[in-house]
């Protein structure tokens, strides 16, 4: 996220608290602020970084990819996401495992590549919905199921079996 400070209706103080209550987002502050106050309160409020205006641009992009690579956050380079001893490709959606390779859809590299980026962490089904369908219109809760299961049954057809479980009430993880 590349957020001013000076902003509208909101401030970016009060957007930057928000948006790392809700997740761990790269945050970077771009503003004509720069007193030290500015920098600090940003800092303390969870940003990771503050430049200022005027600004190389640059710089600012090493900035920006350097803070992705630390944070695990893929870059338009970073096309293939592992886990374990498969690797899927989001740039032909496809899972590779054991020389085996299988197309997916759209939804099923999503659903994925979030399960994967959040490995270690149950995602409940309402997170995936709203990642997925992120729309006002109504999209029944089943839809997500037959999404999974047709997912689960691609990954077991190349030899990858319980690699998203379910814990009920909770949502989905990959261990």
């Amino acid at each position: 996220v590349l957020l001013d400070i000076n902003l509208p209706v909101f401030d970016g103080y009060y957007i930057c608290r928000e948006v790392r209550k809700e997740s761990d987002v790269p945050i970077i502050i771009v503003t004509s602020r720069d007193s030290d106050m500015d920098e600090l309160m940003s800092m303390n409020l969870g940003a990771d970084d503050f430049v200022t205006k005027p600004y190389n641009t640059q710089i600012l992009l090493a900035r920006i990819a350097a803070l992705l690579k630390r944070s695990g956050t893929p870059t338009a380079n970073s096309s293939i996401l592992t886990y374990e001893d498969f690797q899927l490709n989001l740039s032909n959606a496809t899972i590779t495992y054991n020389d085996k390779e299988i197309e997916l859809t759209k939804n099923e590299v999503k659903i994925l590549s979030y399960l994967i980026n959040h490995k270690g962490e149950i995602v409940s089904r309402e997170l995936l919905m709203e990642y997925l369908w992120s729309t006002d219109y109504f999209v029944d809760d089943s839809t997500l199921t037959v999404n999974i299961t047709r997912l689960r049954k691609k990954l077991e057809e190349i030899g990858i079996e319980n690699v998203i479980e379910t814990r009920r009430g909770l949502g989905y993880i990959m261990p």
